[in-house]
């Protein structure tokens, strides 16, 4: 058993008290919202400020507070520089950011884009590989939730879950993406002083020597730089990180929803201030050794420690930045795998026909579902977050090439393209089942790429860009 630092009844209190604020929030800045362009794009032209806010907030994921901790507990040292490469993907999308603006500047998805460059097979392929990790992602989230609450209170998992997803479902269905990039705005000045403010108290409350012998005393793997699988995470980390951002729709509506020059910087400024983020939340991990904390479950390492070194008054405080962390990523997740599922699934198979104003009011019933489907799929709580985040890295690594070279390479084609994400997924996932989850990422890309070179030089296409700009 482990020490709760919170009453159940003080956590349920915070969680209902913040909820409301946010929810009323969400409505107050969805009052203008009146076409589909204000609900799922925030009208186009959102400046660099909040631009750059909401990119590193959605990436400050609770996986960020949760994982990297639970990361470096079972990988040590490369575990947390690993996690911290995620920072890549952000940097690298900075000028995708751009090109995407200019190439489709009426755009929705980024299943618009492929369906466009490169046919309807290559699409549904992608769609696949999209949902499948947008709802991982979701169900990642709200575990996550449930694991917050659980570790500092007591209070039941399923509980704090359930509140939770109500929470985000709530403000973002009334305010859009609007809302959610105005709440991260907030969420990521309480995610910077907490983060920064923990890592202050663990230095402050032990030297580095106590720790490191803590450490090499009871885990003295986690200090081992030779270690293998640590080695191989961190490559699988960095194409995990560049692939979840390269395909996921939360990054390609931001670039659709940035005004115009603003993509570029934000991203890149996104990228730079959560490089350390990860580092710093990892090396909170390192210090449950010299603390005496019994670890029930990897993925709890994280708010036991804050909990253990700040007691009930600095667990409020930890609770409510992970609480940020958490709403910050699922409503932008929330928000843009609805987006995709209303115009690349129900518009674009089922009701093709949808004038802008039926698919606004469809778009609300859809996140609404989703919600209820993730609610339903985080119930069992099957496994931990880190091994359900891997997972999905098989299928997010094998779309990185057909999306880069299909925004610069005319001689990417359909078929290639399809092939290189069906193959590459599902031979990440044979790594993933056969050698572990901290290859399957890096074999997904690497068999993708071979694909798509190899498709390139014998059967080239000549695509014509000016195509992209067309509105159907």
């Amino acid at each position: 058993m482990f020490e709760s630092y919170l009453s159940p009844g003080t956590a349920l209190m915070i969680l209902l008290v913040f909820g409301a604020f946010w929810v009323a929030f969400g409505a107050w800045l969805g009052r203008g919202n009146r076409s589909l362009d204000d609900f799922m794009l925030a009208g186009r032209n959102v400046g660099f400020a909040l631009a750059a806010a909401t990119a590193m907030a959605t990436w400050v994921t609770s996986n960020t507070t949760m994982v990297a901790p639970q990361l470096t507990y079972q990988l040590g040292v490369w575990g947390m520089v690993g996690y911290a490469l995620g920072a890549v993907g952000l940097i690298l999308f900075a000028p995708l950011a751009g090109r995407i603006k200019t190439l489709l500047p009426a755009g929705f998805t980024s299943g618009d884009f492929i369906r466009k460059r490169y046919g309807k097979l290559a699409w549904r392929v992608f769609l696949i590989i999209s949902l499948f990790y947008s709802i991982g992602w979701l169900i990642s989230l709200g575990m996550a939730g449930g694991l917050l609450v659980n570790a500092l209170s007591g209070l039941d998992y399923h509980i704090g879950m359930s509140v939770i997803l109500a929470i985000c479902v709530g403000y973002t269905l009334l305010g859009g993406l609007r809302a959610v990039i105005a709440t991260d705005f907030v969420q990521t000045l309480i995610i910077l002083f907490g983060i920064v403010w923990l890592a202050w108290l663990v230095m402050d409350n032990m030297s580095f020597e106590q720790l490191h012998t803590a450490v090499q005393e009871e885990r003295p793997e986690l200090l081992n730089l030779l270690f293998p699988a640590a080695i191989m995470f961190l490559f699988n980390n960095l194409f995990f990180g560049v692939g979840e951002i390269f395909h996921s729709n939360v990054w390609w509506s931001r670039a659709f929803a940035f005004g115009e020059g603003v993509g570029v910087k934000a991203y890149l400024l996104a990228g730079l201030l959560w490089l350390p983020i990860p580092i710093v939340a990892g090396f909170v991990a390192l210090a449950a050794p010299a603390l005496g904390i019994v670890v029930p479950s990897a993925d709890m390492v994280g708010p036991l420690v804050a909990g253990k070194l700040l007691g009930t008054a600095g667990a409020v405080i930890v609770f409510v930045v992970v609480f940020a962390a958490l709403a910050s990523s699922l409503d932008s997740v929330l928000a843009a795998t609805a987006d995709l599922v209303t115009q690349d699934i129900y518009r674009g198979h089922l009701k093709p026909d949808a004038s802008n104003e039926h698919l606004f009011k469809a778009g609300k019933i859809i996140m609404l579902l989703l919600g209820f489907v993730t609610w339903l799929l985080c119930l069992p709580k099957l496994t931990t977050l880190g091994s359900l985040l891997h997972f999905t890295g098989a299928f997010v690594a094998s779309a990185i090439w057909p999306v880069l070279f299909g925004l610069y390479d005319p001689r990417a084609s359909g078929a290639t393209a399809a092939a290189a994400m069906f193959f590459g997924t599902l031979a990440g996932l044979l790594g993933y089942f056969l050698i572990g989850f901290y290859v399957a990422a890096l074999v997904a890309a690497a068999v993708s790429l071979i694909i798509m070179l190899v498709g390139m030089q014998l059967k080239p296409g000549a695509f014509d860009f000016r195509q992209l700009r067309q509105s159907s």
